[in-house]
């Protein structure tokens, strides 16, 4: 019946010639009966949550996270850890492709070299080093779902919206690493940024929202070839992103590394797959949108943010979102 069966852990490719097949814990399940050529094979992301593991479980991962971000604030003058969490949790789901399915967030293959190694993701093994304790401390939760929670945690303690979370991504082994060539790069223009954006499935007002969490962290010559921060506030979560670019008076200049960059008074800066979002029509009516209300920018951004991070994987309806309590409202 199958002309190709290859499975890891929690990983599954499945090519059918009568019937497109699913594989859980349960075995072979049926999912219809429509022909697909092997040529179009899909991997299948089952989410597994870890049995037994309440809200309370994992409210106590937040809070470990939470609690070291405060321990060690002063983490890249002061900006903290906050901002390289989202950009871990961002990096660790971005190799997601819609055309087989394969790469995202569901493996946690960010912990290997092959794909850490990555030039875009200079920086990062601050975050998972950082990480590494709280995984000593829950050896039971999956790296995917570490790097994601982690991301969640910074977005909310920064100010962000509360965002909802799911468990249940495997650990999968360096098999299943996507190649390099994946992540953004940051000089293309608008139409690149639509092009790249599309193998996510993407539309244009989920772009702008996502991009709009640029307002967190800098940029750092040694790691990206880009220099200095979106916003004088690099650890606070707003719609300062959006304010800027309409706002401030920008410069095109050559940094030091001779890449090129926007610059404004006061030291901030925008890359060039930034400042696209105001050179095309399509996309600067979100901007504005944004810029002028940060409630729907906060709607917005969870909503992408939400989809980005669950990107490939397949939920069951019994497994339900959670939602936690920041650290200050635990104190209420």
């Amino acid at each position: 019946m199958f002309s190709t069966l290859l499975r890891s852990l929690g990983e599954k490719r499945v090519c059918t010639m009568a019937s497109r097949t699913e594989i859980n814990g349960s075995g072979l399940k049926a999912l219809d009966a429509k022909r697909e050529s092997c040529s179009q094979t899909k991997t299948l992301h089952i989410a597994r949550p870890e049995k037994g593991k309440t809200l309370a479980d994992f409210q106590n991962i937040y809070n470990s996270i939470a609690e070291k971000m405060k321990s060690e604030s002063a983490y890249d003058d002061g900006t903290g850890y906050g901002p390289v969490l989202v950009r871990l949790s961002w990096h660790s789901s971005a190799t997601y492709d819609k055309n087989d399915n394969s790469g995202g967030s569901y493996g946690g293959t960010f912990r290997f070299k092959k794909e850490a190694s990555d030039v875009l993701s200079k920086g990062l093994e601050n975050a998972t080093k950082f990480l590494d304790p709280i995984h000593s401390e829950y050896p039971w939760l999956s790296h995917g779902d570490l790097y994601t929670l982690g991301g969640v945690t910074a977005l909310q303690e920064l100010g962000g919206p509360k965002t909802p979370w799911r468990p249940g991504r495997v650990d999968t082994g360096p098999e299943t690493v996507p190649a390099h060539g994946r992540l953004p790069i940051p000089e293309g223009n608008a139409s690149y940024v639509r092009n790249y954006y599309d193998r996510f499935g993407f539309n244009d007002q989920e772009v702008v929202a996502l991009l709009g969490a640029h307002i967190l962290g800098k940029t750092h010559l040694k790691n990206s070839g880009y220099d200095g921060p979106w916003d004088d506030d690099t650890n606070i979560f707003s719609n300062e992103f959006f304010g800027n670019l309409l706002e401030r008076k920008w410069t095109l200049e050559k940094n030091a590394a001779s890449n090129m960059q926007y610059n404004a008074k006061g030291g901030i800066m925008m890359l060039p797959t930034d400042y696209a979002l105001v050179q095309d029509p399509k996309y600067l009516k979100y901007v504005k949108k944004y810029a002028d209300d940060q409630d729907a920018f906060f709607s917005d951004f969870r909503d992408i943010y939400v989809k980005l991070l669950e990107r490939g994987i397949s939920f069951d309806d019994s497994i339900e979102p959670l939602v936690f309590k920041t650290l200050k409202e635990q104190l209420k």
